[in-house]
């Protein structure tokens, strides 16, 4: 539905009415309530780029069982899971934030938004189940993890998740399990937020409105948006501009003309999924199942099998495949997005990392032919007995891997969400991927952290920021506050209904 509401010269405005614009939104009027925000979305829906839930694959990244926060072992046999606790601790401050936002009545309806989930790690062959029994090892011996199970059993495995076992050859087949994972609908949570913000004194949300170009002033931004419904291009200002418009950000960061956005570059990732709405198929799996890496593939791609909860109806995905496109946005962008993003300033580097990335390029070119066949052929690596009737392609979100000149011959296939922020904290943009939109909430902290530091200088913005997220200046993850972080994590679960 289109949304039409216009503050002029507000203190903030917020471009992309995704998870990370409604989140900080969400925050920032909580925190001091005589703020004025303005939001502009470039659709004409809210929340429908990679937010949407049919754009993302909905797990609330927890570090729980994705095997690419703990890649390697160490010489002693060991695996780091060090990325994995951060991140579990990051998605906690989203469940607090969230659970908040229930309990004042500022969201309704938590089930329409997140939902539990098991999240099992997949693997086989004897290499790889000694490496997950290592992950295990590491992982359960810290608090957040102390529920996880670990099986090479595959009676045990086929009670966690039949489909994993049926039809599966004898070979060695390990998997973990925790039951304090979770789906996520991530364009619910941030409609139903930014419901709350257009509610509110001082906000207002303009759909079908495209920022065109950005310019510092002495007071902080010009911002000038065209208004898609009408062709008509007015200005407005703002004291602080966030630019959370995912694929878009890259462009706009760059019309911004700060000097942090130097170099900066782009390429973009299509995504597909297999999904299966058989519900006799469908009955038999309740989890998230991540496997093992695919060779050359961004992190992004790693597989997964997945229950996947959206407006009411339970249904199964598998992916993601990759698919090569020019395209910065799924529904609004342009195949000259990535032509045009490319600047005397970041050429070499572009340049550098295409030829370093070969693999990559490969990798896309496979996706991107594959047949069913192909993609039935990855997806019996989970799920053996899988029939291609049951499944059917369907295209997913845009991802925008941020280039820059100090990923050197590192390249581009890294995880990690990243803020830019310029020198006088005026203007910050997102950029990155996974974890992303489950790391929503710890991300706009910090932004709010950097960006208004007055806000949280005071003994009342502290307390208001504590009941928003109780945890948010303490270390969770130390040994000794483990009984702290079982008090805050079950009451957050308890109000959004996942205990």
């Amino acid at each position: 539905m289109p949304h039409f509401s216009h503050i002029e010269n507000p203190d903030v405005i917020l471009i992309g009415s995704g998870v990370m614009s409604s989140n900080l939104g969400a925050m920032l009027k909580r925190l001091e309530p005589s703020l004025t925000i303005q939001v502009y979305e470039v659709t004409d829906g809210l929340s429908q780029e990679s937010s949407d839930g049919w754009n993302n694959a909905g797990t609330g990244h927890a570090g729980i069982c994705e095997l690419s926060y703990t890649p390697h072992r160490e010489k002693d046999g060991s695996v780091n899971v060090a990325k994995a606790i951060q991140i579990f601790e990051q998605f906690e401050h989203s469940k607090q934030f969230w659970s908040y936002a229930v309990d004042s009545g500022m969201v309704d309806n938590p089930r329409e938004f997140i939902n539990p989930v098991a999240h099992l790690s997949f693997v086989h062959g004897q290499e790889q189940v000694d490496y997950l029994k290592a992950r295990y090892d590491g992982m359960s011996a810290h608090h957040f993890f102390r529920d996880m199970e670990y099986s090479t059993d595959r009676t045990t495995i086929g009670s966690w998740a039949p489909l994993l076992v049926e039809g599966r050859k004898d070979i060695p087949i390990a998997a973990t399990k925790m039951d304090g994972g979770t789906d996520v609908n991530f364009g619910n949570i941030s409609r139903k937020l930014l419901g709350w913000l257009d509610q509110q004194p001082g906000c207002g949300i303009a759909s079908n409105h495209r920022v065109i170009d950005l310019t510092k002033t002495e007071h902080g931004w010009e911002v000038r948006v065209k208004d898609l419904r009408t062709g008509e291009v007015h200005e407005n200002h703002a004291k602080f501009v966030f630019v959370g418009a995912g694929g878009g950000s890259l462009t706009l960061l760059q019309k911004s003309g700060i000097p942090e956005a130097k170099g900066l570059g782009g390429f973009p990732i299509g995504g597909q999924w297999l999904i299966c709405e058989n519900p006799e198929i469908v009955a038999k799996h309740q989890a998230k199942v991540y496997g093992q890496p695919l060779e050359s593939a961004p992190t992004m791609a790693v597989p997964h099998l997945d229950t996947r909860i959206l407006d009411g109806k339970k249904t199964l995905l598998f992916g993601p495949f990759a698919a090569w496109t020019t395209k910065f946005l799924h529904k609004k962008g342009s195949y000259l997005d990535l032509p045009l993003s490319v600047k005397p300033d970041n050429l070499a580097t572009l340049l550098k990392i295409g030829a370093s990335n070969l693999p990559l390029v490969q990798y896309l070119v496979q996706q991107g032919t594959q047949s069913m066949a192909d993609r039935m052929e990855v997806l019996h690596v989970f799920y053996p007995d899988a029939k291609a009737e049951d499944w059917k392609l369907i295209d997913a979100g845009i991802r925008v891997q941020a280039i820059k000149k100090t990923d050197g011959e590192a390249g581009i296939v890294h995880y990690g969400t990243e803020v830019i922020t310029n020198a006088d904290r005026s203007i910050s943009a997102l950029l990155g991927a996974s974890p992303g939109a489950s790391v929503s909430v710890n991300i706009v902290l910090d932004v709010v952290k950097l960006c208004f530091p007055d806000l949280l200088a005071t003994p009342e913005g502290q307390a208001r920021m504590s009941e928003m997220i109780p945890t948010w200046n303490e270390d969770i993850k130390r040994p000794e506050a483990a009984a702290r972080f079982h008090e805050v994590s079950q009451r957050a679960d308890r109000i959004l209904g996942l205990a």
